[in-house]
């Protein structure tokens, strides 16, 4: 197993512990061991278990954006971009459930470093913030504090993706996908 694969297998592995298990309940050693690779190969990659949920969220984070950035397309009609955006987000969650299980419970958790999270609104999902300012420049959004809006958010889309994974026919009904969009809408608008 080559070192990229070797930290791709520690990666994967301490996903599925920490979603199973929880941050706390799973040691280095098992996730070391369920990889099938040596304690010290994963603190090589990883001095840390902390350092390596930091750097597991981060990534999940840049792949989640990616994927967004990549289907979502700007025809500049504020609200028609943003209903867009939710709702490719929210097909995301529903493709990755193991992926949006772990922002279940990890986005707001102190399991993650507060600059950790600062960092993956700020600089990862910076397009959110972008398309927030865009609406409260021209009078369509609230003119609340951006980092605020911004936890806002993300707090929706967690209880979104939430009640989808629970209910995934749901996520299936025109009506759930438009009022789900109205609810988080509503929330910002001015």
């Amino acid at each position: 197993m080559s070192r990229i694969d070797k930290k791709q297998a520690i990666l994967d592995t301490a996903l599925t512990l920490f979603v199973s298990q929880g941050f706390y309940a799973t040691s280095t050693a098992s996730i070391a061991k369920q990889a099938g690779v040596a304690t010290g190969t994963l603190f090589h990659h990883f001095p840390s278990k902390e350092a390596l949920i930091n750097h597991l969220y981060l990534s999940i984070k840049q792949e989640f954006a990616d994927a967004i950035q990549s289907k979502i397309s700007q025809k500049g009609e504020l609200k028609k971009d943003a209903q867009n955006l939710w709702l490719v987000a929210i097909d995301w969650a529903m493709d990755n459930p193991l992926k949006q299980e772990f922002f279940q419970q990890y986005s707001m958790s102190p399991s993650i470093a507060s600059k950790v999270r600062q960092q993956a609104m700020n600089s990862i999902l910076g397009f959110m913030g972008q398309l927030i300012k865009q609406g409260q420049k021209a009078g369509v959004l609230a003119d609340y504090p951006l980092s605020l809006m911004l936890e806002s958010c993300h707090g929706q889309y967690l209880a979104a993706t939430r009640y989808f994974i629970d209910n995934p026919t749901s996520w299936k009904n025109e009506e759930y996908k438009r009022s789900s969009f109205a609810m988080f809408w509503n929330a910002m608008k001015a």
